[in-house]
């Protein structure tokens, strides 16, 4: 009775896996990064800014008043074609974001509030004429417990997931090389386990899946106006040019 109870939590563990890592827009491949974040970070992450600790089995990031930025965690690698699972939960922060950059400045991210998922091409210059493009922002219940993030980008494409809210975006930028993503937080804070980044392959059945999902652009709800707006327009155009972390 204990072999065939082993052999079925191992079946279950297997087919649950097999599920998070089925092809999407991008069939997975050899594995570059696997992380449970079941501590404080070590090599290869590193800490820009706020405070990353080890939290109840998982890595809890926190912004630090003192930083005036957001909390920042990355790793230095370089890839072409990849994809990216892991999970997260809020404990109080105002936000949280999958980031990758491109060789220079900021390239993509799933932006996540309590309320909200936002999937974009970012802003890559800041002070030029380049604008981030919001592919999707959905409304969102993230309460309590555990959610499910998921990036693929193959080729010009990027395909964003968080637990069933999915959208998809094409830019020429994406066909370049990306590079460092990481997590960010806004304010304290959120926990992180099981990170996982592969290579990756165009699936063949995308066009498939792709025909479920919204255009992009076709789902967009209003961005949530930031706290403090009524009382100074000033201060909110001010905060509005404030760069991507």
């Amino acid at each position: 009775m204990k072999t065939t109870a082993l052999l079925l939590l191992s079946l279950a563990a297997v087919t649950a896996r097999a599920e998070e890592s089925k092809p999407l827009l991008a069939v997975p491949g050899k594995v570059i990064l696997e992380a449970k974040l079941d501590g404080a970070p070590g090599a290869p992450w590193k800490a820009a800014k706020g405070k990353w600790e080890a939290a109840e089995g998982a890595m809890s990031g926190s912004e630090l008043v003192e930083d005036k930025h957001g909390a920042v965690l990355r790793i230095p690698n370089k890839m072409q074609d990849f994809t990216i699972e892991y999970e997260f939960k809020f404990d109080g922060a105002r936000s949280t974001s999958l980031s990758i950059n491109a060789v220079k400045d900021h390239m993509a991210r799933i932006n996540i509030t309590p309320k909200s998922v936002t999937i974009q091409r970012d802003d890559n210059d800041h002070e030029g004429p380049d604008k981030a493009v919001v592919f999707a922002r959905f409304p969102a219940e993230l309460g309590e417990g555990w959610h499910k993030v998921r990036l693929d980008m193959v080729g010009d494409k990027m395909y964003g997931q968080v637990d069933d809210l999915a959208a998809w975006g094409a830019n020429e930028l994406f066909k370049t090389e990306k590079a460092s993503p990481g997590f960010t937080v806004a304010g304290q804070s959120v926990c992180f386990r099981n990170f996982v980044l592969r290579e990756a392959t165009l699936n063949p059945g995308w066009e498939s899946i792709q025909a479920t999902l919204p255009k992009p652009g076709e789902k967009v709800a209003p961005a949530a106006a930031p706290k403090g707006a009524a009382k100074g327009k000033g201060k909110a155009k001010a905060g509005a040019k404030k760069k991507a972390e």
